[in-house]
């Protein structure tokens, strides 16, 4: 389970800095800039992410088992995961929030867990009880309740074409999770070979077919030079590491618990927002932070070991792997 937590620390700094980066120029100030801006800060934060786990796996001589994993049937399962969850799930979210905005786009995109747990369950027969689900969906309603709050009003532009954005999103980063665990059954396919796979295909498949289809290379190619592209480049080095922990926490305890312990970066945004911004939560989103965190834990645990039913004979959850049942 702290595999999980980690990969979604993580991604709560990753969030943050993003944002930082996003807030400068020139992905700010310019009609160009809002036009093209969350496009060009994805592409370039997959790329980055890419880059870094490059370094990474090359440091460590693990190129060549990234390379053979490819060639694999299950390597090709993480591409399709990688294309899911990179640029379908994120091309949605945009088409979401430009169509119906951000405060909307939240709430319908929080469901994504619930959607990668239910198919983890027919797909992946991993097990979850009622009880487990109901402490999800309290998280969820955490994310939806913390995401609206914090994003202002949202004003629908154009809300089928909206709708239609944030559902891509959903069945996307839901579909996500599933697939790559499936992929990591293969003994040749770990997390780490995993996650470089993943962020190299998404990268690629943006730069290739989605800043094209928005017309935003021009704009890539300006701001890349940039202090603004150097912060993103740093929250791709916290993404790249949250991936690594989050594809771990999946291999080691399932798709379902994996997704449900990596929506508490709502949470951990809040936290690093108050560290380095120094932006203090109201009320709402601290109770709302609670509410993730404890939900997300009681859905991601085995509540027969929390509550000290089986003793020390007790099998642990991490030793139980994916298949195992749990609750």
């Amino acid at each position: 389970m702290r595999f999980g937590l980690l990969g979604g620390m993580l991604w709560g700094l990753d969030t943050v800095i993003l944002g930082i980066g996003l807030a400068m120029a020139p992905y700010v100030g310019t009609a160009e800039a809002l036009a093209f801006a969350s496009i060009a800060g994805s592409f370039l934060h997959d790329a980055f992410c890419a880059i870094w786990l490059f370094g990474y796996m090359g440091v460590r001589g693990r190129l060549k088992d990234t390379v053979a994993a490819l060639k694999t049937r299950h390597g090709k399962f993480i591409m399709l995961g990688a294309l899911l969850g990179g640029p379908v799930g994120m091309t949605g979210y945009v088409i979401a929030i430009s169509n119906i905005g951000a405060g909307y786009t939240a709430i319908i995109s929080a469901f994504y867990p619930a959607v990668g747990a239910l198919l983890a369950v027919f797909v992946l027969k991993e097990r979850m009880r009622a009880r487990q689900f109901a402490a999800l969906f309290a998280a969820i309603a955490g994310v939806m309740v913390m995401g609206y709050v914090t994003s202002g009003s949202s004003e629908a532009v154009n809300a089928p074409l909206g709708l239609a954005g944030a559902l891509l999103c959903v069945l996307g980063w839901g579909s996500e999770a599933v697939i790559v665990a499936y992929g990591m059954r293969d003994d040749a396919v770990d997390n780490e070979t995993a996650i470089q796979i993943r962020e190299t295909t998404s990268a690629l498949v943006y730069g290739i077919c989605v800043l094209p289809l928005f017309g935003a290379w021009g704009f890539t190619v300006q701001a890349a030079p940039s202090l603004a592209t150097g912060v993103i480049a740093l929250a791709g080095l916290a993404g790249a590491s949250s991936y690594v922990f989050y594809y771990k926490g999946i291999q080691r305890i399932g798709a379902a618990r994996g997704m449900a312990l990596n929506i508490t970066y709502s949470a951990w945004a809040v936290v690093f927002g108050l560290i380095l911004l120094g932006t203090v939560p109201n009320a709402v989103s601290v109770v709302c932070c609670v509410v993730i965190m404890a939900g997300t834990v009681l859905a991601a645990c085995d509540w027969d070991e929390l509550l000290g039913k089986r003793g020390n004979a007790g099998k642990r959850e991490e030793d139980g792997g994916a298949k195992g049942a749990v609750g």
